[in-house]
């Protein structure tokens, strides 16, 4: 698709077109902020279901995953059993985790990877790709389906 090209104006030209652009942006992040206002007083659902991962410690269920902290961040990584390597976009993510979750754990808040693969599997990757985060599998488990 071929773009029409630009029109070259003024300074004062430019300036007025990019202050009718900035009140549509401001609209934009106004109406953003009231969308993410209304996701946080969203009800909350209970989790009664018994779920299980396999981690580097042995079987944990899910409030397990916390590891005594308030709030918990799951990171669903794409890795089926099958697979030779993890998700490229989700590797990508991952190279950023260590250091958020260095962070994080200072607002109480715990961060775990799930994913579908072998625990082995994962483990053998996490230590390929030199991470740290806490990695465990459902394999098993309908949780991340």
């Amino acid at each position: 698709m071929k773009t029409a090209p630009h029109s070259v104006v003024s300074t004062q030209q430019w300036l007025a077109a990019r202050l009718a652009h900035l009140e549509n942006e401001k609209a934009l992040s106004r109406q953003r902020d009231r969308l993410a206002q209304e996701r946080r007083e969203l009800p909350w659902v209970q989790v009664d279901k018994p779920y299980h991962f396999q981690g580097v410690n042995g079987s944990m269920t899910l409030a397990e995953l916390f590891g005594g902290r308030s709030q918990l961040i799951v990171y669903h990584f794409m890795y089926a059993p099958e697979w030779d390597q993890g998700c490229t976009g989700c590797s990508f993510l991952s190279d950023h985790l260590d250091g958020a979750n260095l962070h994080l754990a200072h607002h109480d808040v715990a961060v775990v990877a799930v994913s579908h693969a072998p625990l082995a599997q994962l483990l053998a990757y996490r230590a390929r790709m030199n991470w740290h985060f806490d990695w465990v599998s459902s394999l098993g488990s309908d949780f991340d389906e």
